[in-house]
């Protein structure tokens, strides 16, 4: 049977996928409505010079606890982990709307970055757990609709609520979403567990955070808020270094380490974490760069620069949606090659016309290199999930989208200190030619980053699907419920 008989709202696993959806737009929505209403949040609260903290702290607090929640999903089960992060999500949401400053707006924003820290790479590890490797291309395009869809409507959002109404309603608005996600989650989903005594690694896991916070804050940080020779950079980089060996040494003793090195030890893991990587630092470039660009060169309006950007994320789920019959097919290999030629071709085009700009052709660029994300990160995302027993899958799926927040970082990091240094030799950034330039540079480095990706995907070895499953089942006799059979369902 097809996969698009087996997977939909239609099915009996119709309302998990819906559950699925709805956690995802919590932290979709919340990603992209937050930027329209920056300057009505400044007028009212103040802090100009703190806002871009809204931003950064969130994403770190994401971060530094993936890798912890995801170990807890592997090891008490996906419902109760999911379930604490929608509930932590909401609650940094309503503290959020009634923030008094800016000071206490950013603290609320991390408490959502640690309830999403759980959600994300949990929602993918379920779409893991109950659809097999044939069916679970298209479950991730239905997870991936979610992100195109609030690329458009949280910026409408955000614009809305800050123009018309008040611009706390931008995080109230998550309170009937949070509460209807949790009652479908509860109700629809179900897991069977062995009851046993698990040796949680409470130290392993304070020091993973504690190091990754330093040192993911210190990339984010470095050459903006403080320069990277400083000693606050310096401090950062070496006590996170340091932490990090202490974690490794924790780790090497405890019984249920929070990161098992061993999964480290298999080739396909590693160079699906590679490109994760790729992918976090080419999507980083130009979510970031592009409307800046356009708006700065072309005099585009923010909606029309936003929506060229969209259209990368319009791209992504076609494809993600499709690939599950290229890589049955043919591999998760060439597919994931295939689709990392498509983003290096769409990086190469946006660099070649940043010299003539347009915003048709940067949605046009953008477009395809969502189209090649789509074929590369679902693909190495699946055959990552499908070579783990379940023990391990959260873990996988959680390092997987780590990586892809490292690419994030370690690519504001060196784009940044690419663009300030090509503007500031151009005449500054009160110059239109001088921002062409910085753009045009980042987009270069963009392509690099796209080609080396290239490099990862070729270090991938040549396994089907069958392969991975047969190597790795996906049922596991202890979990009827969670476990679903290879076998494709009949819903």
């Amino acid at each position: 049977m097809s996969t698009s008989s087996t997977v939909g709202f239609r099915s009996d696993r119709g309302p998990v996928l819906i559950a699925l959806m709805l956690s995802t737009s919590l932290i979709a929505l919340d990603s992209t409505i937050l930027a329209t209403a920056v300057p009505s949040i400044v007028d009212d609260l103040g802090g100009m010079g703190q806002f871009p903290w809204l931003f950064s702290v969130y994403l770190l607090a994401q971060a530094v606890s993936v890798p912890v929640y995801s170990k807890l999903a592997d090891t008490v089960g996906r419902k109760p982990v999911i379930l604490f992060g929608v509930g932590v999500f909401l609650v940094g949401s309503v503290m959020c709307g009634f923030a008094w400053d800016m000071t206490s707006l950013i603290v609320m924003r991390a408490v959502q970055g640690l309830g999403a820290g759980a959600v994300l790479p949990v929602t993918v590890t379920i779409a893991g757990d109950i659809y097999t490797v044939a069916e679970r291309a298209k479950a991730q395009g239905y997870l991936a609709s979610v992100w195109a869809t609030s690329s458009v409507v949280g910026p409408t959002l955000g614009g809305v609520f800050s123009q018309f109404v008040s611009w706390r309603w931008i995080f109230f608005v998550n309170i009937p979403l949070c509460l209807l996600a949790a009652a479908m989650l509860w109700r629809s989903y179900s897991e069977s567990l062995e009851r046993r005594t698990h040796r949680i690694d409470y130290a392993g896991s304070a020091v993973l955070t504690v190091s990754l916070t330093l040192l993911i804050l210190a990339v984010l940080e470095g050459g903006q808020a403080w320069a990277w020779s400083s000693w606050q950079s310096i401090a950062a980089f070496g006590a996170g270094a340091v932490l990090l060996a202490v974690f490794v040494a924790i780790e090497r003793r405890a019984a249920e380490p929070v990161l098992p090195f061993e999964v480290f030890t298999r080739r396909l893991i590693v160079a699906t974490c590679l490109i994760s990587v790729g992918i976090g630092a080419v999507l980083v470039g130009l979510t970031s760069y592009v409307p800046t660009f356009l708006e700065r060169t072309t005099g585009a309006t923010p909606i029309v620069a936003g929506l060229a950007v969209a259209a990368l994320t319009v791209g992504w789920p076609i494809s993600a949606s499709q690939s599950g019959r290229l890589y049955l097919r043919i591999g998760f290999r060439p597919t994931a090659l295939m689709g990392l030629s498509l983003a290096t071709i769409g990086s190469l085009a946006l660099w070649v016309a940043s010299s003539s700009p347009s915003p048709w052709t940067a949605a046009a660029a953008c477009f395809v290199v969502g189209l090649g994300l789509g074929f590369v990160a679902t693909p190495t995302l699946v055959a990552a999930q499908a070579s783990v027993a379940w023990h391990e899958r959260a873990v996988v799926t959680g390092t997987n989208m780590f990586m892809r927040s490292v690419g994030s970082a370690v690519g504001v990091a060196i784009f940044g200190a690419i663009a300030n240094a090509v503007i500031a030799a151009h005449g500054g950034d009160v110059s239109a030619p001088a921002i062409r330039a910085g753009s045009s540079a980042v987009f270069l480095a963009v392509l690099v980053a796209a080609a080396v990706s290239i490099v990862a995907g070729l270090l991938m070895p040549h396994t089907r699907a069958e392969d991975v499953e047969r190597a790795a089942p996906d049922r596991n006799p202890e979990l009827p419920e969670t476990e679903p059979s290879t076998e494709p369902s009949t819903a």
